[in-house]
């Protein structure tokens, strides 16, 4: 694994008693009782951990393997929102707070309603458009549509922007579409330039729509060890440390805070939404997590300088959202059971 947990994490643990920087990591117990609990569920594809900054465990049962590209489904959005902070950095996007309506410039369609003027980067991030949700019933008529951008922006206002949390794939795609005009680049290209050459991991191509804008916030293709890698940027704080040692701040100075910070709350888990990431507890600890149809999951722990990844199969049925809740139990065992 690249060195991207590296003298930052360091830096931190060389603070800490001996003691309990070795009672975080987890044990060969825990590991096995993981193990034994994952193949239980046969979905589950495979489970990667890191601590430290380091891989120090890896499961597999079936799928593409932790070093090959998987379908990650809306995990995607949790990715789309990395790319975005570094779009931020990079000085393609000038912050959270820009109106979209500025990065789409000339491309936004005809007869839209002037409420669409009030949507900021920061309300597409958090899912908090106000626009009706293109999820759920209404996904197949969208995704049907001559023009998926035109379909969602123009869906009548069900909320104010900035109001509640309205889980809307279209949302994310409409991110996409900025990123894409904003930057004159497609969002494969800027994924790879911001997100993936620092990370010295390779984001292959994915879904387009019919325009040529990438899938914002589904089916985009990372293996395993790929994402351990994003979740291991935000866990550092956005840093990246290369294999010279020299620091590359790849997401702005308080990023990290600021997308783990709830904006809305999921009204199917109750847990609290910040920008593309979801925040919950488990074991009695913080935990900030990215999820996919399916059972594709992204968990960062921070005081326990962990990192989980959970690959399962992508195709319907979906064993829906009680299956999530499974994947939760796995890591708070895996957390309590290293407290005992």
């Amino acid at each position: 694994m690249r060195a991207t947990a590296l003298l930052v994490s360091l830096a931190v643990t060389s603070l800490l008693p001996t003691a309990y920087a070795a009672a975080n990591e987890p044990s060969a117990n825990a590991l096995q009782t993981l193990d034994r609990q994952t193949s239980q569920l046969n979905r589950v594809h495979s489970v990667v951990v890191a601590y430290d900054g380091e891989i120090i465990h890896e499961f597999h049962q079936g799928g593409p393997g932790v070093a090959s590209p998987a379908n990650i489904k809306s995990l995607s959005k949790t990715v789309l929102a990395a790319i975005t902070g570094a779009a931020i950095e990079a000085g393609i996007i000038e912050s959270t707070d820009q109106p979209m309506v500025e990065l789409f410039g000339e491309h936004l369609p005809s007869g839209i309603d002037p409420q669409v003027g009030d949507i900021t980067v920061a309300h597409l991030l958090a899912q908090q458009a106000g626009l009706e949700r293109t999820s759920g019933s209404n996904y197949g008529a969208w995704v049907a549509s001559a023009n998926w951008v035109n379909d969602a922006i123009t869906r009548p206002f069900v909320d104010k922007p900035g109001g509640q949390m309205l889980y809307s794939t279209g949302t994310s795609h409409l991110l996409s579409a900025a990123l894409t005009h904003a930057s004159g680049e497609t969002t494969h290209a800027l994924a790879q330039r911001l997100l993936g050459d620092p990370l010295n991991i390779t984001i292959r191509p994915w879904l387009r729509d019919p325009q040529g804008i990438y899938f914002g916030g589904n089916d985009m293709q990372l293996s395993p060890r790929a994402l351990i890698e994003v979740g291991e940027l935000y866990r550092n704080d956005g840093i990246v440390i290369n294999e010279a040692g020299d620091e590359q701040r790849v997401l702005p100075e308080g990023w990290v805070e600021e997308s783990w910070q709830p904006r809305g709350t999921s009204r199917w888990t109750g847990d609290g939404y910040g920008f593309g990431w979801f925040i919950t507890q488990l074991a009695g600890e913080d935990v900030y997590y990215g999820r996919g149809y399916g059972g594709q999951a992204l968990y960062v722990i921070p005081e326990r300088e962990m990192t989980i990844v959970i690959t399962s199969d992508p195709n319907p049925p979906s064993p829906g959202g009680q299956f999530q809740q499974r994947l939760n139990r796995l890591v708070d065992g895996l957390l309590a059971e290293n407290d005992e």
